[in-house]
């Protein structure tokens, strides 16, 4: 499964910005859904994730600017991003754990392709 994501680009800081991404095709459930963050020199880390529930969990640093939520019908994780700041200039990476028949045991983790999200200062 090649989850496809969208809505990077350049923005001025203090700007908005909205990704999302989406599991195509047939899907039997999907479990977490997050949103991971590469910048350059740096390790990839997680940004915020939302269980099947609706719990959500965000990183220190994006706590009150950033919402993420899921629409389960539309197996699509979304990731609002508000105030942004120069530091949040990454590749974000969507991730889901999901199972695509009911056959499948136990769950797999997908990666999308990254989207690259640029802040000027």
């Amino acid at each position: 499964v090649q989850l496809q994501a969208s809505g990077g680009g350049l923005v001025q800081a203090g700007g908005s910005l909205r990704l999302s991404c989406a599991a195509p095709g047939s899907i039997f459930s999907i479990n977490a859904m997050g949103w991971y963050r590469q910048a350059p020199g740096k390790q990839r880390e997680l940004v915020a994730a939302i269980t099947s529930g609706g719990r959500t969990n965000y990183a220190d640093s994006v706590k009150g600017r950033f919402t993420v939520s899921r629409d389960n019908a539309k197996n699509t994780v979304y990731l609002q991003m508000n105030s942004l700041k120069p530091e949040d200039t990454a590749v974000f990476y969507c991730n889901m754990d999901l199972r695509q028949s009911p056959y499948q045991q136990t769950m797999t983790g997908y990666w999308g392709q990254g989207t690259q999200v640029t802040v000027s200062s």
